[in-house]
């Protein structure tokens, strides 16, 4: 089927799944296959769930007039989306870097909607099947969308881009992850500035960090629109003036000073923020709604989470960890201010490829400089750069380490706990 004739159906049938345990009444089901799975032996059962129709790329067993074959069923469902994404017309936000991507996203989107009615990426689907799937929940009532792009590959950010073709984009930064899959650190910057590269040839509009020096060099020349701090030249600039553990910063509109509260944990959330607040203004979003929306905004997604149990204060990021994340949350956390013992329970860092024994050797040098209680660090990444001491405990897992805590509980602590997310600290929360 074309796609001009399956975005017809897509215009009878507007709700797509790609997963046949979740299937809403008369959605479209894209048969999908990866590694572990293979949509196309769940086309029927989905149809059966509620499906109106199921997109396959494998002959079905049975003839069936409501399952359509094609070539390519992840092929369809991108050329789909861009094929709504056109038909839209709307201004699409493109947003990617290593490090705050998802917040910067969060923040952009809760600023906005003070005034659009505002579609964009839920939780973290960010890929070649999250991006399309955005895209196809956005309807004609919708006047932005906010579409964050996540990479692991050299290309990836091209791709994303050539399916949700961004207006305007911002990369919030570009740190050292995922590099067992761009090889080096040049191959990473060069494919998160493949979103400067897109919208540079249709010539778009990029927010940029103006303290990025290579960010910056990279979109010189472009049509750009400069955020940063402490420098009043810029479109949006302000000054962190707290961050024990919440951040709160100054910012100014014209002769009008405003003090944001955040809930957002640490003085590194401070770029996030202020690119949000570069973002809505440049949208015509006024101070005081962008104030009150950053305000308002709680993570609520393992990412720079406060929370107080009955035992311990807890810092929870462990959605994802790279070196540079981990060590901006060392240091910030070591320099709250508190009465309470610290602690670390620190995940090992992923996908590092040849430099994982180097990053987690540079990460327990830091520990050892800083004065925390304990330190439990988990994952085996660790294992190959420290022993246990009197401070220092090694668990090859989670598991391991809440069988431990539940043994010897830990209490009147502050806490930090960062880590990647397949090592899944947020696991031992309810130990604490």
């Amino acid at each position: 089927m074309e796609t001009a004739a399956l975005y017809n159906l897509f215009l009878q049938y507007p709700s797509v799944t790609t997963d046949s345990r979740i299937c809403p009444k008369d959605s479209i089901f894209f048969a999908l296959k990866g590694d572990r799975f293979n949509g196309n032996l769940f086309a029927e059962k989905a149809i059966e769930a509620g499906c109106a129709y199921a997109v396959v790329d494998e002959e079905p067993e049975k003839e069936n007039d409501r399952i359509i074959l094609v070539k390519d069923a992840l092929h369809s469902l991108q050329k789909l989306a861009n094929w709504h994404r056109k038909k839209l017309k709307i201004p699409i936000i493109g947003i990617t870097g290593t490090n705050g991507k998802t917040t910067t996203k969060e923040l952009v989107a809760v600023a906005l909607s003070k005034e659009f009615k505002v579609a964009y990426t839920q939780g973290n689907l960010n890929n070649h099947i999250g991006v399309p799937l955005t895209l196809l929940s956005m309807n004609r009532s919708h006047e932005i969308g906010v579409v964050e792009m996540g990479a692991s590959h050299p290309g990836d950010i091209k791709e994303l881009c050539e399916i949700a073709e961004p207006n305007y984009g911002i990369v919030t930064n570009v740190g050292k992850a995922h590099m067992e899959g761009f090889g080096s650190f040049e191959n990473l910057v060069a494919t998160k500035c493949e979103l400067y590269d897109f919208i540079r040839e249709g010539k778009g509009k990029v927010f940029v960090n103006k303290d990025n020096p290579i960010l910056y060099e990279q979109t010189e020349g472009m049509d750009r629109i400069l955020y940063g701090k402490n420098d009043p030249s810029l479109f949006a600039s302000g000054s962190i003036a707290n961050a024990t553990p919440f951040l709160e910063f100054d910012w100014s509109f014209f002769d009008n000073s405003y003090r944001v509260k955040t809930r957002l944990v640490g003085e590194f959330n401070f770029d996030n923020a202020i690119a949000a607040v570069a973002v809505s203004k440049f949208f015509g979003i006024n101070a005081e709604q962008i104030s009150a929306a950053l305000e308002e905004y709680e993570p609520t997604n393992l990412r720079s989470q406060f929370k107080r149990t009955e035992k311990n204060d807890l810092i929870i990021d462990a959605y994802n960890a790279n070196p540079t994340s981990m060590k901006a949350a060392l240091e910030f956390f070591s320099s709250i201010p508190s009465s309470l013992s610290k602690m670390v329970i620190l995940g090992e860092m992923k996908e590092l490829g040849e430099s994982s024994d180097e990053e987690h050797e540079k990460i327990v040098q830091l520990l050892k400089q800083q004065p925390y209680d304990k330190v439990y660090l988990v994952g085996s990444a660790f294992n190959k750069c420290t022993s246990e001491n009197e401070s220092f405990r090694l668990f090859d897992d989670v598991d391991l380490l809440i069988e431990t805590l539940k043994k010897k509980p830990v209490s009147n602590h502050y806490i930090l706990l960062k880590g990647s997310h397949s090592v899944h600290l947020e696991k031992a929360v309810d130990s604490l």
